[in-house]
């Protein structure tokens, strides 16, 4: 008689169950491999003793040309619980956005999670406020533009499913191929607009009005969301500048510890400044994080953003 598949990590297995479950598709071995960090041939193990706990487990067809498995007409919801810990980290995205409208969703989505989670309310709640005291928190209040959740769900359903969608803009009606949104202090609509062809450009979501989805769908191509954000600073796009900043000593530690951007590289000199390197687009957005600053950093390329920089300063200093 063979052996039965067996893997020893049983959370690595309940983990897998839940992480197969997810994904309308299914996992793929390759999945299996990157997601837990081990070979081939523990990740046909690990599947291989998925299969034995749960039957319903079954190769799954897709048009990829790859082999997936998922769960065929089974729910394993009865095996999934939040802990305390995990809770509270959505917790604090929910009291941490300034965005009302986003707030308004993670409101009910933690609603919905406390539902699920009912065994044992009491004391999950109590479990929640402690890790959320003990690793404290601060919004940080500003000005936010006003969305309707009616929008958002638009624009959502059209991303998702590839739709195009109408609306107002600038008091012209458009029809708009969406391709993502990109989040801040306010929201940016990044999408093809049909009677301007291929190029993509970046709207103001909140100026949008009497935006409606269609029946109609379009073409994404190979558009890569996270890609066409590396390419700029900001959101907006134009020509790739390649940047080099020096921040003085008083501001080195600080400034080697911050994220500007995707491309960016460093390194501390004899003096003690640290000189930064990036390649973006987006030359106002990059002068309007320069300014933050203050005198302690300065441009050293390109010169057009030098140029750039001091212009700017002496329009906003005319009135003073």
């Amino acid at each position: 008689m063979q052996d039965k598949p067996r893997y020893s990590r049983v959370s690595d297995i309940l983990d897998l169950a839940i992480f197969m479950s997810s994904k309308l598709n299914g996992v793929t071995i390759k999945d299996i491999e990157e997601r837990y960090n081990v070979s081939r041939r523990t990740a046909e193990r690990m599947r291989d003793s998925l299969t034995c706990i749960f039957p319903q487990v079954d190769e799954i067809e897709t048009d990829d040309m790859q082999k997936h498995w998922g769960f065929i007409n089974y729910s394993i919801s009865q095996l999934i619980t939040f802990t305390p810990k995990e809770l509270a980290n959505i917790e604090q995205c929910h009291r941490r956005t300034t965005n009302k409208e986003m707030k308004e969703e993670l409101g009910k989505t933690v609603e919905k999670i406390k539902a699920f989670n009912r065994k044992g309310k009491n004391k999950l709640e109590n479990d929640i406020e402690l890790y959320m005291q003990t690793e404290g928190y601060a919004v940080r209040q500003m000005p936010q533009y006003k969305i309707s959740l009616n929008t958002l769900e638009v624009i959502r359903e059209a991303v998702q499913h590839s739709k195009i969608v109408k609306g107002i803009y600038h008091d012209k009606e458009r029809t708009i191929e969406p391709l993502g949104m990109i989040y801040g202090e306010k929201i940016y609509l990044i999408a093809r607009e049909k009677a301007k062809g291929n190029d993509i450009y970046t709207y103001l979501l909140h100026k949008f009005e009497n935006l409606t989805l269609t029946e109609k769908t379009f073409d994404k191509g190979d558009f890569d969301l996270q890609e066409y954000t590396n390419e700029s600073f900001g959101v907006y796009h134009g020509e790739i500048l390649n940047v080099k900043l020096s921040f003085g000593p008083e501001l080195a530690q600080e400034a080697s510890r911050y994220d500007f951007h995707p491309t960016q590289k460093g390194k501390f000199e004899k003096d003690g400044s640290y000189t930064l390197t990036f390649k973006a687009s987006g030359s106002r957005e990059i002068i309007w994080h320069i300014f933050k600053w203050g005198a302690g950093c300065k441009i050293l390329a390109p010169k057009a953003l030098q140029k750039e920089y001091k212009e700017y300063l002496a329009e906003n200093l005319k009135n003073y």
